[in-house]
């Protein structure tokens, strides 16, 4: 595994290039490591604005270039958004690498942990927070889908819509806790009642009876949590209890 010197030589080599490149003018630190010292598993996050809009493009190659010659990564996957995209590199030790970029105009936090190395803010612009209506709509889907893949015999395909389930209803447990929905950042925060019903969710097994077993407890836990939000409709809590008995 890759060591916080590690990390922190690829950081500051990362941040000479920017600096020494006249179309990057802000840079700043996001995720874990921008309001915390983070742990020895923490990822490097890095986002950049550069000043003209269509030079975005070929700084981020220029970046790569120097990711895939200098530290050996590995790109991942790239995942646009309006104007920024976002490309993660796998480095030697399995170090995570975020790069993002956008046009200075553009360049802001877009969310809590945001921390600026050099240059200004062009815009600021913060996520709305998860909309608990549409995470139990989506819950309320797969506990659906898997009451007719259990039916079909369709067991791993079951398994697939139960982790779905299971994985939303957990959103909007933590979001009734004042956690961190996303990526199960909050899940280790909760307490130890709600951990305890989150242990009941998981499947042993793709056997008829486990599989049972794990939707009940699932629709149990997603009826306690539509009881919660305001303006879910009466009928979906009936046709949801109705779903464990087929």
């Amino acid at each position: 595994m890759f060591t916080a010197d590690q990390r922190d030589h690829v950081r500051d080599r990362v941040l000479a290039l920017a600096e020494a490149d006249g179309r990057v003018v802000a840079a700043a630190v996001v995720g874990s490591l921008a309001d915390a010292p983070g742990d020895a598993y923490s990822d490097l996050d890095l986002a950049f604005g550069v000043v003209d809009p269509d030079e975005v493009a070929s700084v981020l190659a220029a970046f790569s270039g120097h990711m895939t010659s200098a530290h050996d990564a590995i790109h991942l996957f790239d995942l646009p958004h309006r104007t920024w995209i976002y490309r993660v590199f796998l480095l030697p030790g399995c170090l995570q690498v975020d790069l993002s970029f956008a046009p200075a105009a553009d360049f802001g936090p877009r969310g809590p942990r945001f921390r600026l190395l050099f240059g200004s803010i062009g815009r600021e612009e913060y996520p709305e927070p998860p909309d608990r209506r549409f995470l139990a709509g989506l819950a309320a889907h797969h506990a659906v889908r898997a009451r007719f893949c259990i039916t079909r015999g369709r067991a791993w395909q079951a398994v697939h819509w139960l982790g779905a389930l299971r994985e939303h209803t957990l959103e909007l447990t933590c979001i009734r806790h004042g956690l961190e929905p996303a990526y199960g950042r909050g899940l280790d925060q909760l307490p130890p009642d709600e951990l305890a019903v989150a242990q009941r969710l998981l499947i042993a097994s793709a056997e008829p009876a486990e599989l049972e077993r794990a939707l009940r407890e699932c629709v149990e836990a997603l009826l306690r949590e539509t009881a919660a939000i305001p303006g879910m409709p009466a009928a979906l809590a009936g046709e949801l209890r109705g779903l464990p008995a087929g």
